[in-house]
Formats: structure tokens, C-alpha cells, sequence
């Protein structure tokens, strides 16, 4: 069995409107702002489903840092995945 370094974890990370695809790589996290605040999604979260506030979204992957600025929208995070829904 192989021990597996928790900064190696990564979740797959899609940021789309029906007719753009803003990001969609693996990502150390995502960032975002909803009814409640802040929030973080690390690998491994919960399951869940949130309205997404205008805010500035913050992806970190493990080279860089992306913002992108949104209106407003939907995630959904499942299985060490998280997508992003704009304009819908």
C-alpha cells in the first residue's frame, strides 16, 4: 500500500458558462463567496450544492493562482470534483 501526501491531492475543477469553458484542470482549491460567506473546497469536502454570491472566484492550482470574477452562479461539489455553473 502506497502512502499518499495530502498537498499531493488534487480536485478536478470546472468553471463553465453554456458557451465558455473558463477553467477546467486539477486544482489544489476553489474559493467563493455564497449566502454564508467565504468558503473553501479542498480535496476530500463534503458533498454538496451552493448558490454562488457575485464574487471573485480563486482557484489555486499548483503552479499558479486564477481570480475569476462572476456574476453569480451554482456549485457543485462531489468526489473531489467541483463545477461551476455560470449564466444559467
Amino acid at each position: 500500500m502506497t502512502e499518499t501526501n495530502e498537498k499531493d491531492r488534487t480536485l478536478k475543477v470546472k468553471v463553465a458558462s453554456p458557451y465558455v469553458t473558463y477553467f477546467d484542470q486539477p486544482a489544489l482549491s476553489i474559493s467563493g463567496v455564497n449566502k454564508t460567506g467565504p468558503f473553501d473546497v479542498l480535496p476530500g469536502h463534503h458533498n454538496f450544492i451552493t448558490l454562488l454570491e457575485p464574487c471573485e472566484l480563486s482557484i489555486k492550482t499548483a503552479v499558479d493562482a486564477r481570480k475569476i470574477r462572476i456574476n453569480g452562479g451554482l456549485m457543485h461539489v462531489r468526489s473531489d470534483s467541483a463545477i461551476v455553473f455560470l449564466d444559467v
